[in-house]
């Protein structure tokens, strides 16, 4: 008997209660910690520190790697037995940062070959600014790019992630800031090859959003969480899942019931967090990622906001 009946009311059997608690921590599990997140800390900080934290995923950031030296880098990481969930970033193929095209193309293809030796199963792909071209030629030059990398990243077991930006990040960072015009661009591609990466930052203002994870959820690769503060201060001002106003949970719910199955990471850009201290913020942020398991039920997803 699954439960047993006492005064009127129902006590979980043992069996019930370690079924539950599974379920929980095989959940918890797919919390992934940002490198970006825990900024001031050193690789070598961050797989000691996320370990100990209990946290089992990480999504890694390549300007850590380079730091400890790319060697030494891949090799701490393996030693960590901790799972790498993505790497970011690769692209800038309009010029951002003073790479001409076939530069950002070599550079892209060495991060696949890192993301490949540290068992990443996506890169994250950012387009650039516009730089000074004509949108057409910017988004030619985006395609171009992943038309170069595509098959080479396939052959390396590693998926490219495209990353729409909202538009506050439009002059340094991304011409690319609206679903359609993602997947205009994605659609071009085999989804096994290029995917999205979901930003519920970038994305959480899209109309309709949760009627469209569906139609997106093929090219999920995956996805990153932080909030929105009612007023943003700068670009570098997110706040922790749950101290904004984004609807995570029906975001998340949403996911879940399109088939998503990936790992969901914690990813803070934020002056004032990246001050913090990130042992507080890492349990904070797990308790309400464990608190989400609940808001998987179906209902939530009817919701309905323009």
């Amino acid at each position: 008997m699954p439960h047993t009946q006492v005064f009127g009311s129902t006590r979980r059997s043992p069996r019930t209660t370690t079924a539950r608690d599974a379920a929980t921590a095989q959940w918890t599990a797919r919390l992934a910690i940002s490198q970006m997140t825990t900024y001031r800390w050193s690789l070598q900080q961050d797989l000691r520190h996320y370990h100990q934290a209990g946290c089992t995923r990480f999504a890694a950031w390549i300007r850590k790697i380079h730091d400890a030296g790319i060697e030494p880098a891949i090799q701490k990481i393996r030693d960590s037995q901790l799972q790498v969930t993505s790497l970011t970033w690769a692209g800038g193929f309009t010029g951002t940062n003073g790479y001409g095209f076939d530069e950002a193309v070599c550079e892209a293809r060495r991060a696949i070959r890192i993301a490949s030796r540290i068992g990443a199963p996506t890169l994250t792909v950012i387009s650039g600014s516009q730089n000074g071209h004509i949108r057409s030629h910017a988004r030619r030059l985006l395609i171009d790019g992943l038309v170069e990398l595509a098959d080479f990243a396939e052959m390396h077991s590693v998926r490219l992630a495209l990353q729409p930006m909202h538009p506050i990040f439009a002059r340094e960072w991304s011409f690319l800031h609206s679903i359609d015009d993602t997947l205009d661009i994605l659609r071009r591609f085999d989804p096994d090859q290029v995917g999205m990466a979901f930003g519920t930052y970038h994305l959480w203002q899209e109309p309709h959003l949760l009627k469209r994870i569906p139609e997106l959820a093929p090219w999920i690769a995956s996805v990153q969480l932080s909030d929105w503060r009612q007023s943003p201060r700068c670009d570098n001002d997110r706040a922790l899942p749950g101290d904004g106003c984004i609807p995570l949970e029906g975001i998340v719910a949403a996911l879940e019931h399109s088939g998503y199955r990936g790992s969901y990471e914690l990813e803070i850009w934020s002056r004032d967090l990246w001050k913090a201290d990130y042992t507080g913020l890492m349990r904070k942020c797990t308790n309400w990622f464990r608190g989400l398991r609940g808001a998987r039920r179906a209902e939530v997803i009817e919701q309905n906001w323009a």
